[in-house]
């Protein structure tokens, strides 16, 4: 697309979920989809200060066998995840760098602003930092993740016209969703003529594995094409997109990733009213909108297994009990969470989710119908 004078194709990786072995992550494997990944012609990785292993990772799979020029890194600063001081934020700065042995990064984001989170970055001036660092030759491109609305996102890209991108959540499930907005924002950030990151296409692999009714939507229209392909073709057909996120976990998603990405082409009319009969098949569910990002882990202060046990509770929704409590055991119990009966429904985790879940009210239900 050239947008920000980079080459950069329309799918990215996203490092975020990233195949697990022993409870760690599984660094062979990421190696073997990152050499897929890069001899496809694809360069975008994204990681972050606050995905856990992420970043040691993506140095040992791509930094330590690749020539910098061969890829762009993208990693985000998280200034409001337990940092009280300015040095606290700008010190995740260093840890990145140490942690990915990059030198310098393509893409560094603000991460995760909206609601109370941005008065962080505000009180910390970490825009002026990422400029500094920038002046330094020490990030190329700087912008800013964004979970919150339109009117909100107007106001910082009003005060922050330096800002050189924003990274959304879009996808087709999202799109008209009045809690997320994404319609909404991206035609906010265009209108400020930002260049659109596209993050969750597949809202946290929901969307690979929709109910059954999008299914047969897909399958109707097309038998061989995977469901996540319909999903991340739909962000990547919109304009202005710089590129699309797919956090994929393992060799089998990259390879089906590429499949259809390498010769990407966008929606025609009439994928675009399948598309919409999807979404209308998707909107009579009622599941819990988890993307399983875990911020809420991050300040739960009972170790409560929340993702895990809305995973769960969807797998309830659509597969039944037995189906539900196989992964409770795996996601809360086989990663030593507690159960959501423990929840004190202190509220932090609401402050923190990005989906804007009621988060204390479905953990009540899941505590009724699971534990």
């Amino acid at each position: 697309m050239g947008y920000l004078g980079e080459d950069i194709q329309k799918l990215g990786f996203g490092l975020m979920r990233l195949p697990q072995k022993d409870g760690q992550i599984d660094v062979e494997q990421t190696k073997e989809m990152v050499d897929l990944f890069l001899e496809a012609g694809f360069t975008y990785f994204d990681t972050a200060w606050a995905y856990a292993g992420s970043e040691d990772a993506i140095r040992q799979a791509l930094v330590e066998r690749y020539p910098r020029e061969r890829f762009q890194l993208a990693t985000k600063n998280a200034a409001w995840i337990n940092c009280k001081t300015r040095e606290e934020a700008v010190a995740q700065f260093d840890t990145s760098l140490k942690q990915t042995g990059a030198g310098y990064f393509d893409f560094y984001l603000l991460h995760n602003l909206g609601e109370h989170r941005t008065k962080y970055f505000d009180d910390f001036d970490m825009w002026n930092f990422a400029a500094e660092k920038k002046a330094e030759g020490k990030i190329k491109h700087v912008g800013f993740s964004f979970h919150s609305t339109p009117e909100e996102l107007e106001e910082i890209l009003i005060k922050h016209p330096e800002m050189e991108f924003v990274q959304l959540q879009i996808n087709y499930a999202d799109w008209e969703n009045p809690s997320i907005q994404s319609r909404g924002c991206y035609e906010m950030a265009r209108k400020y003529g930002k260049p659109v990151i596209i993050m969750e296409p597949v809202k946290g692999g929901m969307l690979a594995n929709p109910p059954k009714p999008v299914r047969d939507v897909f399958a109707e229209a097309d038998k061989e094409a995977s469901c996540a392909s319909w999903a991340i073709r739909f962000a990547a057909s919109l304009d202005g997109i710089i590129t699309v996120l797919s956090g994929m976990s393992n060799v089998e998603q990259m390879k089906d990733n590429l499949s259809f990405m390498k010769s990407f082409t966008t929606l025609s009319d009439e994928e675009r009213k399948i598309l919409s009969k999807a979404q209308e098949a998707l909107a009579t569910i009622p599941l819990i909108p988890c993307t399983t990002c875990n911020y809420c882990a991050k300040v739960c202060p009972e170790n409560i297994g929340i993702s895990g046990s809305f995973t769960a509770m969807n797998y309830h929704t659509l597969y039944g009990k037995e189906n539900a409590m196989g992964q409770l055991n795996w996601l809360v119990d086989g990663h030593d969470k507690k159960r959501a009966d423990k929840c004190i429904r202190c509220g932090k985790c609401e402050q923190a989710c990005p989906q804007h879940i009621a988060i204390r009210e479905e953990l009540k239900n899941v505590a009724a119908t699971l534990v």
